[in-house]
């Protein structure tokens, strides 16, 4: 396929961004090759507006063990305990789906918590609607709420506090904040930082359907009148099989198989994968043949891009892989050795015998964009008394 200026468009990448791409690649991207760098320089993968602000934020003492960079925030509680932590929004997709946007926006910080070995204790949350008098108000705030505790309280984790507040300037841009909290051992904490060479790496969790293609895209983009039509972008979430992915991990985390685990949230496997390796500084390889799927004939752009939920990538100590094996499907759950690592610094797809994709995973992590965008302040709203049978 030609990849014309519309698809370019389409994929969220202005001419500037898709030019630099062709100079760090040396080639233009087939289309899996584009997906993927719509996924990792969009603003939720990258940060690229926000990582400038981001940096300016304080992040060291002696009692934070872990900082930006990781699944989650890990502080030192003493008594060998420590509280992993993770604040994360769902905008986007709760204002287009609110039951499932809030959900599994839950669903995905309760699994980075569960990815650094901690057992998820409670989470909270911030959200904030438009004004009690516009028409789309009532409607998310129902779906919202609903999603927040529908989830949390189907995988059993309270939701302890939070708070709601109503302004017109969020009238079409809800924002939708969620914070998981979890328990760990400090001597059991664990990493996604990839290591070693030729070691296995392994999909494990629910099956990879189209739920959620081009999620973290859409959850970068600014909403227009063609807003009903990106539902499909939005995650479905199954906490119950989350509950058993939970419980799975837990288990495998007892003793040493576990290398380096990564969450497939926003991007699912594009993201992991690039995480998990760049953050190693090695390459890695996969065979798409091998990826569980829940729908015919998905084409390799559809697994890259899926945001299906309830799934973890993990690379394991390859005398554990039978006993990881045996643990996931004691609970029901897929388990897939899916590739290797390597020494290329490349991320390297393979489907049907073909290679598909071959980019190096410096330009998707470290090359990507930063911008300095223009902003202004706005006024203070005025506070208003909102009528009790609202």
């Amino acid at each position: 396929m030609k990849i014309t200026e519309a698809i370019i468009h389409k994929h969220g990448i202005n001419p500037e961004e898709y030019k630099k791409i062709i100079n760090l690649i040396g080639k233009e991207p087939n289309l899996l090759e584009l997906g993927i760098f719509s996924a990792m320089w969009s603003e939720h993968c990258s940060y690229k507006s926000s990582k400038k602000y981001l940096k300016t934020l304080p992040t060291k003492n002696k009692k934070v063990i872990q900082g930006p960079g990781e699944n989650a925030g890990v502080v030192d509680i003493d008594d060998n305990d420590a509280l992993v932590f993770k604040i994360e929004s769902h905008n986007h997709p709760s204002f287009i789906e609110p039951y499932q946007g809030a959900a599994t926006g839950v669903g995905g910080i309760l699994r980075d918590v569960f990815t650094m070995g901690a057992r998820p204790i409670a989470t909270l949350n911030s959200i904030h609607f438009g004004s009690h008098k516009h028409s789309k108000t009532k409607n998310l705030l129902n779906g919202v709420v609903s999603g927040i505790g529908g989830y949390g309280n189907c995988i059993g984790i309270p939701t302890v506090g939070g708070e709601v507040k109503f302004d017109s300037s969020y009238n079409e841009n809800i924002l939708v904040n969620a914070m998981a909290v979890g328990l760990v051992k400090k001597n059991k904490i664990f990493y996604s930082k990839a290591k070693g060479i030729d070691q296995p790496v392994i999909y494990v969790g629910s099956k990879t359907g189209r739920d959620g293609i081009h999620g973290a895209s859409m959850a970068s983009a600014e909403f227009d009148e063609n807003t009903e039509d990106k539902k499909p972008t939005v995650q479905v979430g199954d906490p119950f099989t989350e509950k058993l992915l939970l419980e799975a991990c837990l288990e495998l985390m007892k003793d040493d198989s576990i290398i380096s685990i990564q969450d497939m949230g926003a991007a699912g496997l594009t993201s992991s994968s690039v995480e998990m390796a760049s953050k190693g500084n090695l390459g890695i390889e996969i065979n798409l043949d091998k990826i569980p799927c829940r729908e015919e004939k998905m084409t390799p752009y559809e697994m890259m891009l899926s945001e299906s939920q309830e799934r973890m990538l993990l690379i394991l100590n390859s005398e554990k892989i039978e006993n990881g094996k045996k643990i996931f499907n004691k609970w029901g759950l897929d388990f897939s050795i899916i590739g290797k690592t390597t020494n290329t610094k490349n991320l390297v797809l393979n489907f049907n015998g073909k290679n598909v994709a071959n980019l190096p995973l410096s330009s998707l992590s470290n090359e990507a964009p930063v911008y300095d965008r223009k902003w202004k302040k706005t006024p203070n709203s005025k506070k208003v008394n909102i009528p009790k049978d609202f």
